[in-house]
Parts: structure tokens; C-alpha cells; sequence
């Protein structure tokens, strides 16, 4: 009797899950049930282990043992037997299977699976993983809370949402959360611990969350803003390096979208369908441009490598012919580049007139080796054929970043040079003067190949997008004396009496900002889509196929196009830019990219970025003397 009125008025409520020892076991019963089930499952795989293994050793019957191996093959307990060895077997076969299957998506996938990095946002284990944690804000480099690009903001509802500053200028960089992830599904991942096992949800105390998850990041907001306007109504990219630290302090490619026009899966396929202006396509980093005579400044560092910078070579007014037979190699108006005309020419004489002729004599003297070290040198991918250009992958390894995730998300398609033995000297020629197999680059590439000789070392900084990360090189490209060099003769494209920026960059220099840099005109062949449709248009050829019939097929329209390039180094005395500027059908490189470049080193002054000798003095206002009164 006096246990059932124990029992009556005991307050059961009190063994529920929820309420034993601060709710911990209510939060720990899933992992206990999930080891209970991974051991009950061991332990069954052991049993059919062992009694497969036993069927083997299992004592015959006495009137078996005399039998002859046909009879005893075909008894009833002999099939019943082998038949149930083999069910065994399948069974173990498809259980370790399908453990294994699930070891790999669950562990390995993620860091080794692009298609399934690719693809994880569809998870929505995933995604409610990800919205159910605050990611923290994302400062530029000031480290300022006002200056912050990616933040959370309360709404009218009383709901916390994830708010960009920039939504459109940082959507490359900051990525969504569908197709190849951005800084967003990356940077914070490092601060964030691991999942954790079953053993541990059940056997470790909970440990308080880390709540320092702001990072910081190397992009100036105010310069950011800037590239964006710069390349407003206009197709390409720029970007902007410090090359003595390979700090990225402003990456911009245009087309762009808004990160809220790509929140739904019909939003996003939206975008990915307008293949005319190609949106999502970040063009600094993963679209292929002819550099044009901004490559000059490769050959020319490729010279000083090979210690060959001395050397003369003579422009003629039919132009360089490579070997008997070939077509000759003129400049941009036919014949010979003023200021200097046809005449024999130094490396700066050329540099500074943009010389096609020496230049391309200068790839032939160095040959395909040498051609071939400097690319490496340089990051640029040298291949035997055009086949192998046309297979080129990321480049995750020439960033310098906390982990992988960072790497492949912001890793640059490989740019490539073609420097196989059977191509022939005219190609050499025109790869020299940043033509034919040269025009695979990327802006991202050109800014770096601005920023080795603008590196006070002659180094090849790994470009890098985390703040608080040490400086990284990737190679050295030049020496000390070479680089000093390099940049000098840099500078007299913009302050030589013949130099291609020289005019455009006055206001540059007017205020006190010696600068260097090369201007580039390239012409490649482009598609043409309908202006009103926005499809591409086709035109119907006929070709061979396999067995020498003529089949007809859909060929796109082309036209030629002619971009416009300029790459640029700032302050001369110690850089602390290397930009690289292209528009698509901008022209000449000195009337658009130029100007665009020219008026960059000019914000950054006013942002402190090259330091604070060149920040211009607040103006104070003069101040008007009183009038005397009269006595």
C-alpha cells in the first residue's frame, strides 16, 4: 500500500529527458541511441563473421565421412549450407558497402568531391546547418564596424537577416550559396568547430560557443565602390594588389548581380541562363582575354632573367620575319612605332614605344625554354600544344589562405603559354609581343605579372585575401637591382616624351605620384548575340564527318573585337599597387583602360593606401583679415 501511494504521488515529470541534469540527456539521448545501434550492429556483423567463417570447420555427420566428394557435394545439408554461405557473404559484402559508401560523402566529399562541394547546397541538412549559425561580420581591411561588407541587421518583423553593404560591387567575391562557393560559405568555416561525434555529444560536457567570429578581410570598401563605378555600362575587370604583402584590395568584374537576386533556385538559373552578359562569370578571375602589349612587360622581365636586357634588335619597315617564308611581324601601324621609327632599338626604347618588332625578336632570341621558366615563374601554366591550353584547370596553389576551402573558391583559371617543339618561331614571335599562344590570360594573372618587378625583392607574392595571414611568396622572379630596373623602364610609359600613358597620366603625376605601367590593344574573336533576344546567333556550315559525308551544323556568328588593357604600378620609389585593368571592346588601351587606371591610384591616394605622405592636406580655409576700425 505505501508503495503504491510512492508511486501515485511521485512527480514522474521529473525522469523526462528534458529535465535530468539541465536537459543534456535530452540533447544526448540521439547520440546514445546511435551507439547503441552502431555496437548491436558490430556486433551482429561479428556473429555472421563468425558463423561463416565456422560453416568451414563444422564437424561432419558420421555417416559423411566416408563418402566420396561427389556424394557429399550433393547432400541436403551440404547445399543448404553453401547456398547460406554465399547469402552470408552478400550480406557482409553490401554491409560493409553501404558503411563504406556513406564513410566517404560523410568525411571524405566534402574536401575531395568538386562536383559534391558543387552540389551541397541542395542538402538541406546543409543548409538549416548553416542559417542556424550566425556567421559573424565581415570587416575590410580598417577593421572598423562602419567600413563592415557582410553583417546582421534586425528587421520591421523583429527577424535577424544577413545584410551585404555592398550587394552587388563584393557579389563575386562574397558568392551565394548555390554554384562555387564565395568567401560566405568558406571563410567562416575555419572558425567553426567540427560536427561531433556521437561518442562525443555523449561523453563530453557542451563547450561554450566562441563568440569572436568577425573576420577581416583585405578589400577596401571605398575603393571596392570605386571599381564598381569605374566600370559601370562596361564589360571586364579590374584588379588591385599590394605586391609587397599580395594583399587583394579591390577585385571587380562587370557584368555583376545582386546577392538577392540569387536567393531562389529560379533566380539563380535565371542568371546562369544569360549567357550574353554571363553574370556569374567573375571575369577577373576566370575568363580568358589576349593581353595584347601589356605581355610586354612578361618578355621584358623574361630578358632580365635570361640576362639579354642589352640586347639591340632593328625594326624595319617591312617588319621582323621570323624565318624564310613566314609573314613578317610589323607595329600597330603597319611599319615601325614613332616616336623612335625604323631604327635600332634598346629594351626601354621599345618598352616605352611598345615595339611589336622587338619584342617579338626578343621571344625568338630567348627561345622556348626560357619562355617556358618564366611562366612558371610567373604562376602561367606553359603547355606543348593548344590542346593542352584548352584543357587548363584552377589554379588553387597560388593562394595564400588558412585552408583549402578559401583556396578553391577564389582559384583563378590557370592562364597558359604555348611552348611545345613544334610550334614555330612566328609563334614565338607573336607570343613575345602578347599575341597567338599568349591569349590565355586572365586580369588576375596581369595584375600579377605587374606586381614581381613592383615588389622591392623582385618577388612573386602570393596574392592573399585573409588580413591577419603572414606574407607568402610564391617565386623569385626578378633581383632586387633587376626589379629597380624593370620598374624604371615601366615609369617611361607614363613620363617618357614617346610613352603610350604619358598624356593620361598627368594628372597622376601632378600630384607628386610617380607611377609606371603598359598599355595593351588586343584584338580576339568574340560571339555575337542577338541585342534583342539576347541568343546567340548562328550561321549554317557544312563539314566532314567521320565517314566523309557533309553534314550541316549551327556555327556561331563572330566578330572581332578589340579590348583594352592596362596594367600599372604606384608609387614608383616602393609600390603598393599593381592594378591590371581590361575593358571588353574598350579600344585602344591608352584611351579607356588607362584613364580607369590612372584614376584608381588617385582614390587610393585619397584612401591612405600609398601611404600617408601622399594623403592630400585638408584644406584650410584662408582666412580674411578683420577690417582696422578707425580711430
Amino acid at each position: 500500500m505505501i508503495i503504491l501511494l510512492f508511486f501515485l504521488q511521485f512527480d514522474w515529470n521529473k525522469l523526462r529527458p528534458e529535465n535530468l541534469f539541465g536537459g543534456q540527456v535530452l540533447e544526448r539521448t540521439p547520440a546514445g541511441l546511435s551507439i547503441v545501434y552502431l555496437i548491436g550492429t558490430a556486433v551482429l556483423i561479428v556473429f555472421l563473421l563468425l558463423s561463416f567463417f565456422s560453416n568451414f570447420r563444422r564437424p561432419k555427420f558420421v555417416f559423411e565421412e566416408n563418402l566420396p566428394k561427389e556424394v557429399k557435394s550433393k547432400l541436403t545439408t551440404t547445399l543448404a549450407n553453401r547456398s547460406l554461405r554465399v547469402w552470408q557473404f552478400v550480406f557482409i559484402f553490401l554491409a560493409f558497402f553501404v558503411y563504406g559508401f556513406h564513410v566517404y560523402w560523410t568525411y571524405f566529399a566534402d574536401e575531395n568531391n568538386e562536383q559534391f562541394q558543387a552540389l551541397s547546397y541542395k542538402d538541406l541538412r546543409n543548409r538549416r546547418t548553416q542559417a542556424a549559425r550566425l556567421r559573424g561580420w565581415m570587416l575590410d581591411r580598417s577593421g572598423n564596424l562602419g567600413s563592415a561588407l557582410a553583417y546582421y541587421k534586425l528587421n520591421q518583423d523583429g527577424n535577424i537577416n544577413r545584410t551585404f553593404a555592398l550587394e552587388k560591387e563584393m557579389a563575386h567575391l562574397l558568392g551565394t550559396e548555390r554554384g562555387t562557393p564565395g568567401l560566405e560559405r568558406t571563410i567562416y568555416r575555419q572558425e567553426a568547430d567540427a560536427t561531433p561525434e556521437a561518442w562525443e555529444v555523449l561523453t563530453t560536457i557542451k563547450r561554450k560557443e566562441d563568440e569572436q567570429r568577425d573576420v577581416r578581410i583585405t578589400i577596401d570598401r571605398d575603393l571596392q565602390a570605386f571599381l564598381a563605378e569605374q566600370l559601370k555600362d562596361k564589360k571586364g575587370a579590374i584588379v588591385v594588389l599590394n605586391p609587397q604583402t599580395g594583399d587583394v584590395l579591390a577585385m571587380y568584374s562587370n557584368p555583376v548581380f545582386s546577392l538577392s537576386q540569387a536567393q531562389t533556385l529560379e533566380d539563380y538559373l535565371k542568371l546562369e541562363g544569360d549567357k550574353r552578359n554571363k553574370p556569374l562569370l567573375n571575369r577577373a578571375t576566370r575568363e580568358y582575354y589576349v593581353p595584347g602589349s601589356t605581355f610586354k612587360t612578361f618578355t621584358m622581365a623574361s630578358a632580365f632573367r635570361a640576362g639579354k636586357q642589352n640586347t639591340l634588335f632593328t625594326s624595319l619597315p617591312e617588319g621582323f620575319v621570323p624565318f624564310r617564308g613566314s609573314r613578317s611581324i610589323t607595329d600597330a601601324n603597319g611599319g615601325c612605332e614613332p616616336p623612335y621609327g625604323c631604327t635600332t632599338l634598346n629594351i626601354l626604347q621599345a618598352f616605352e614605344a611598345s615595339s611589336n618588332q622587338y619584342f617579338s625578336q626578343m621571344a625568338v632570341e630567348l627561345g622556348r625554354e626560357r619562355i617556358r621558366e618564366t611562366a612558371g615563374a610567373f604562376s602561367i601554366l606553359a603547355v606543348d600544344t593548344p590542346e593542352d591550353a584548352l584543357r587548363a584547370d584552377f589554379f588553387p596553389g597560388i593562394w595564400n589562405a588558412s585552408n583549402d576551402r578559401i583556396s578553391n573558391a577564389l582559384a583563378p583559371q590557370q592562364s597558359t603559354i604555348v611552348t611545345g617543339k613544334d610550334i614555330s618561331a612566328y609563334d614565338l614571335g607573336l607570343e613575345g609581343m602578347g599575341q597567338g599562344y599568349a591569349g590565355q590570360m586572365t586580369p588576375f594573372q596581369m595584375a600579377l605579372i605587374a606586381a614581381a618587378p613592383a615588389n622591392m625583392e623582385g618577388k612573386l607574392m602570393k596574392p592573399k585575401i585573409e588580413m591577419d595571414l603572414p606574407p607568402q611568396m610564391f617565386s623569385q622572379v626578378l633581383s632586387p637591382p633587376q626589379a629597380a630596373q624593370v620598374r624604371e623602364i615601366m615609369a617611361l610609359v607614363t613620363e617618357g616624351g614617346g610613352g603610350t600613358a604619358t598624356r593620361v597620366f598627368a594628372n597622376v603625376r601632378a600630384a607628386g605620384i610617380r607611377s609606371g605601367g603598359k598599355t595593351g590593344t588586343a584584338e580576339k574573336q568574340a560571339p555575337v548575340y542577338d541585342e534583342k533576344t539576347g541568343k546567340l546567333k548562328t550561321i549554317k556550315k557544312k563539314r566532314r564527318d567521320a565517314d566523309g559525308n557533309l553534314v550541316e551544323y549551327n556555327a556561331p556568328v563572330m566578330y572581332e573585337r578589340t579590348d583594352s588593357w592596362y596594367i600599372s604600378i604606384a608609387p614608383l620609389e616602393k609600390p603598393q599597387l599593381a592594378i591590371a585593368v581590361v575593358v571588353e571592346g574598350g579600344g585602344y588601351g591608352a584611351a579607356v583602360s588607362a584613364p580607369i587606371a590612372a584614376r584608381v591610384i588617385l582614390k587610393a591616394r585619397d584612401l591612405g593606401l600609398l601611404g600617408e605622405q601622399y594623403k592630400p592636406k585638408p584644406q584650410v580655409p584662408a582666412q580674411i583679415p578683420k577690417a582696422k576700425k578707425k580711430k
